[in-house]
């Protein structure tokens, strides 16, 4: 068998990192949290039944429902996440958000600048731009993050060039 030559062979993949929030609980720890929770608040609910307060029995089963609900809120914004590629001679971001929608930037490396803008109150913004355009990435890492990989996007784009230069290939 032959191959197509409309097919063409996947390019080489030089650098590729997957972003996600963090979540410092995870499921397991969750349900045990929840569950501690719960047993407490039936005890407390027992306990002021049985004193004749009835009617703060259901309060406490309240909060034990709106703590759950706030976790569940945290947890599914975590589904979301960004993929940097570069392969080839494109750079792409892949932005994928808490409802599955994805989005795709397409970036030439050659001219690609990192742009880490830090601010007076310890935060900072990572950001890539090119001809005009600029996309905001990493908006959900903590501000060492964001300047760890900003580090490392530079050293990447560096080597990649430098790979590319002919000067470098005696």
């Amino acid at each position: 068998m032959s191959a197509s030559p409309d097919i063409a062979a996947p390019e080489p993949v030089f650098f590729e990192r997957v972003l996600w929030p963090h979540r410092s609980l995870p499921p397991r720890g969750f349900r045990l949290l929840m569950l501690g929770l719960g047993l407490l608040s039936l005890v407390a609910g027992i306990i002021f039944v049985l004193a004749g307060a009835w009617p703060v029995c259901g309060f406490f089963g309240l909060d034990v429902a709106l703590l759950y609900l706030a976790f569940r809120i945290s947890y599914r914004s975590a589904r979301q996440r960004e993929t940097l590629r570069l392969a080839g001679d494109q750079f792409t971001v892949e932005r994928v958000g808490i409802y599955g929608e994805r989005r795709r930037w397409r970036f030439q490396p050659f001219w690609l600048r990192v742009v880490l803008e830090e601010r007076p109150d310890d935060s900072n913004r990572l950001s890539l731009a090119s001809h005009g355009r600029s996309l905001v990435i990493g908006d959900f890492l903590a501000p060492a993050m964001r300047r760890e990989l900003a580090a490392n996007l530079r050293d990447v784009l560096a080597r990649w060039r430098a790979a590319l230069n002919p000067a470098n290939l005696r």
